[in-house]
Order: structure tokens, then sequence, then C-alpha cells
């Protein structure tokens, strides 16, 4: 009888082990904070006016606008999927009027791209339907290298004269992973650049102050140049020799209607890179 006890007893206990779910160390652990927020849509949230995602489509979340797609893919992401760009080929998107309407912004963006071989990498455009450059541009230009990389900044504000702010001396930028972000501040004039949540640039443009006025808007224009599209963008000029596409990938792209703090870009940066 003894023996058909403890038999049972054992038989009990090992019943019991084996529903016990098993000890997780890391659901004891506190969930990620970092400057308050524990995702990076928490980030601004109410001036955000569009992005993407690239997490299989090209739809603008905020207006639910599809783009319209020239030969892009999608790749693996920081965050999901990103999208894969390549040569002679960009996606456009039709532009809200809060973008539209932009006086101040924020373009925070991840790119992933070797060093330019043949022409300036474009990453962004809000064209211009007549002028040579966008109402704003952002492309990487050509001859830079992880020792010494150069970014550049096109505004053309209120339809003419175009100016471009220039960050140089950017080291380790391509063939990794990288998040990039510009804004501009009506109220003090300035333009800044950010590289990984960190300002890498600071300062102000002649010509460039108070709030911005972009005329003459067309589409936005993704992985290359306003002119390097077919057709052109604008009536000005078509293809240039010096000009090519992202053949790396972007990802979680998104614009402000403001120009957030250092603290709020540099969440956004830590947040992100951590999938949140």
């Amino acid at each position: 009888m003894k023996t058909k006890y403890f038999i049972m007893m054992a038989a009990v206990a090992l019943g019991l082990s084996s529903c016990q779910k098993k000890f997780d160390p890391s659901s004891y652990a506190p969930d990620l904070n970092i400057g308050g927020y524990t995702s990076s849509k928490q980030v601004a949230a109410t001036n955000l006016v569009a992005y993407w995602a690239f997490d299989g489509s090209l739809i603008d979340s905020v207006t639910n606008t599809n783009g319209t797609n020239t030969g892009t893919t999608f790749g693996t992401g920081v965050k999901g999927k990103s999208l894969q760009g390549g040569t002679d080929k960009y996606f456009l998107s039709v532009p809200s009027a809060k973008v539209l309407g932009l006086k101040s912004f924020t373009i925070n963006e991840w790119v992933n791209t070797p060093p330019p071989s043949n022409g300036i990498i474009a990453l962004f455009s809000l064209s211009n339907k007549s002028e040579f450059w966008g109402n704003l541009e952002i492309f990487i230009e050509n001859g830079s290298t992880n020792l010494n990389g150069t970014l550049k900044f096109v505004f053309t504000n209120n339809g003419t004269g175009d100016k471009t702010y220039a960050v140089a001396n950017v080291v380790n930028f391509f063939d990794k992973w990288n998040a990039l972000a510009v804004s501009y501040d009506e109220t003090t004039s300035m333009v800044k650049v950010y590289v990984n949540g960190s300002r890498v640039s600071a300062g102000t443009l002649a010509g460039i102050t108070g709030p911005l006025n972009f005329v003459n808007s067309g589409n936005l224009v993704f992985g290359t140049t306003q002119f390097m599209t077919t057709p052109s963008q604008t009536t000005s000029h078509s293809n240039e020799p010096w000009a090519s596409f992202l053949t790396g990938q972007l990802d979680e792209v998104k614009i402000f209607n403001k120009a957030l703090s250092d603290a709020e870009i540099g969440s956004i940066a830590k947040l992100e890179g951590r999938g949140k």
C-alpha cells in the first residue's frame, strides 16, 4: 500500500509541475522608456502629418494615400520591412494639404545605402513643377565616403531662389542603417540636422527666414530627385548625368509640422533603433 501511495503522490507532483509556467526573467523587466516614451509613435503624435512605414505598402498611414510605384520593392528594415530602391526606381506620392502648407517641419527617416558611385543619391523631394530643384530636396553629395560624407538640403522658398544647406564631414554613413533628420523652425529660421539622434549641424540660410511658403508644388518623390523621374516632375529640365538613384533602402519616413526638439529626435532614433 505504501508503494502505491508514494507512486500516486509522485504522479500528482509531476502533474502539478508540468502545469506551472516556465519562469521568464524578461517578463519582470521594466518596459523600455526613453525620454518618457515607450514607442516612437508617441513622440509629437499630434504634429505628425505624413508617415510611410513601408511594411509591404507605399501608403501614407496618416492620410491613407497610396503611392505610385516605379520599380521599388520591399526589404528588411530597421522596423519590419523597408523600401528597396534601385537604378531607375522610385515612387511618387500626392502630398496632403498639411504637407503643402508646412511653415516649420521635421523630416525623420532611416537610410541604408552604399556610397554614391555615379551621381548624387537623392532620398526625398517635394517637387516644384517649374524650378530646377524641388521645394525641398534631401540628397547625398557625389564623392561622399564613410570618412567624409556630405548631406545636402535644398529649399526653394516662395517659388524661386533655391538655397542649399550642406553638412560635410559626416562619418560612417554608408552600408548600415542610420537615422537622418532635418528640421526648420520658423520662429528662429534655424535649420538643424541630426544623425542617429545626435545633432550634427545647426545654422541659418540667407533668404530663408520666417514661415516657409512652398508654391507650385507637385508630387513627393522618394528615391531620386524631382528631375530624374520619367517624365520629369518639373518643366525646367530632365535627367542630369551627375544625379542618380537610391540603390539602398529607406524606412520609417515621418514628416512633422514643427521643428522637433533635440530630445524628441533623440527619442525617436533610440526607440525605432530598438524596433519600438
